[in-house]
């Protein structure tokens, strides 16, 4: 539990740090996202989601 926790946590760092640095960048990658079809940003999501679980994998193994 503690691992998804300093996980969620570092989400949060790098969001933040990202929306520091480049705020216009950030509000217009949102507005670019907002603009792109469902079924793109869901295929996106998966791909990017099963790439962190075997990085995870690869790393805790």
């Amino acid at each position: 539990m503690t691992d998804l926790v300093t996980a969620l946590a570092l989400v949060l760092v790098i969001e933040g740090l990202l929306y520091a640095a480049a705020p216009a960048a950030m509000k217009s990658m949102a507005a670019k996202a907002s603009d792109t079809p469902d079924r793109l940003l869901r295929r996106v999501g998966l791909i990017a989601m099963t790439l962190g679980v075997a990085l995870v994998w690869l790393i805790r193994r």
